[in-house]
């Protein structure tokens, strides 16, 4: 199989992740030579040689020892990790490194359409609501890189099952005009026409408690590592990898998601809504 070339000059981890490539293959090391004596295995150097995955401070010094690179790598990967989450909060850079990795990704977010799902015209509005006095560049730099977010579900094989629970409030009012909300609902619609992806709706009626009345949540699972859960609220998040409180997290999850409405009708609610606000007959 022919290996993928790096183009260096597409990103900062790219840059970097090919320079790698280039010192490994002068001191005639394989992946898996490179990687002995470190804690990390020649899947992980992979993908940070083809610009998919930071390397963390502690590899980036076993690295120019074994190279002889005399700190170049340890010197740069701060570059590389600022360069990532370039346009996100620092409290999500974790996310953005798990989340391309998951194998399962579920997610509860009670006031807003997660960014995985967001539209130009919907990550636009709830940026400037959050920072409404920001430069016009600074919310530029913020939408294209949720929006990049987004395309974790193109590359098909490479795309986490994910499964998310929206309140009906998110469907039923509106924060675009018409033409927008449509265009939101339907991305939404589009994904969920894939294998993969499947929406639910939490109906406001339905008259039962659940555990997530409070807070958000995103749960991710892995392959080859423990879960982890991400909570955020206004201008801060969190991560947790503690496994008693994982658990306690996907217990409630479960409990939520059994509340929602099944798939194919929410499905189906999602449907007539997009298509409500784009004939102009919206009513909440």
């Amino acid at each position: 199989m022919r290996r993928k070339d790096i183009d260096g000059s597409e990103s900062v981890p790219s840059f970097y992740g090919k320079e790698l490539r280039w010192q490994r293959e002068q001191a005639g090391l394989t992946l898996q030579q490179l990687a002995e004596g470190s804690f990390y295995g020649l899947s992980h150097l992979s993908e940070i040689e083809r610009g998919e995955r930071r390397m963390p401070r502690e590899l980036a010094e076993h690295v120019d020892q074994v190279l002889g690179t005399d700190g170049f790598f340890a010197r740069r990967c701060e570059d590389v990790r600022k360069a990532r989450r370039k346009g996100h909060a620092k409290y999500f850079e974790k996310v953005l490194e798990s989340e391309r990795h998951a194998d399962v990704i579920e997610e509860w977010c009670p006031t807003l359409f997660p960014g995985l799902l967001q539209t130009s015209a919907y990550v636009r509005a709830v940026v400037r609501a959050t920072h409404p006095l920001e430069r016009p560049e600074t919310t530029d730099e913020k939408v294209q890189a949720r929006l990049a977010r987004g395309r974790l579900f193109d590359a098909d094989a490479a795309t986490p099952e994910y499964w998310v629970v929206l309140d009906e409030s998110l469907v039923r009012r509106p924060i675009l005009p018409p033409a927008e909300m449509a265009e939101q609902l339907e991305r939404v619609v589009e994904l969920a026409r894939r294998p993969r992806i499947t929406p639910q709706v939490l109906p406001w009626n339905t008259g039962l408690p659940h555990p997530f009345m409070l807070g958000t949540a995103m749960l991710m699972s892995f392959p080859d590592a423990p879960p982890l859960v991400y909570t955020e609220s206004l201008h801060t998040g969190d991560t947790i990898d503690e496994p008693a409180l994982v658990k306690e997290y996907r217990r409630s999850y479960d409990r939520l998601r059994a509340a929602a409405l099944p798939p194919e009708a929410s499905l189906a609610m999602i449907e007539e809504a997009a298509e409500d606000y784009r004939n102009g007959k919206h009513r909440e």
